[in-house]
């Protein structure tokens, strides 16, 4: 038997009468989250599959999920992985350029004020 630690993460769409996503519920068994149901209003999956070398990937919101909160969601999602890319590649130069690209999302969505 392998001694390797195991961690599951649950995902719950709750749907309504047109198969349209009401709710997003997610729980993991490993802190900070450990046991707690969460509720989320969106969420971007993707999984990178070695054989094909592609990526499966589902993207879900509520219905009441605003516009603005899809603009939060595409900038703290592209901040990390722009993050996630110089920590798995070490290629500064282009994860600055992947921030700087967020940065500027942030700007037209008006997250952030405009540099002047």
């Amino acid at each position: 038997m392998s001694s390797s630690k195991r961690s599951q993460i649950t995902i719950t769409v709750e749907l309504d009468k047109d198969q349209k996503p009401e709710n997003i519920i997610w729980q993991a068994d490993a802190p900070p989250q450990e046991g707690k149901s969460q509720q989320a209003k969106a969420m971007f999956l993707s999984l990178f599959d070695g054989e094909a070398k592609d990526t499966m990937k589902l993207d879900l919101w509520t219905k009441n999920f605003q516009v603005a909160e899809m603009d939060r969601l595409v900038f703290h999602s592209l901040r990390a992985m722009a993050d996630a890319y110089l920590k798995g590649t070490n290629n500064k130069e282009l994860a600055n350029d992947m921030q700087k690209f967020a940065h500027y999302f942030a700007e037209e969505t008006e997250i952030i004020p405009k540099d002047e």
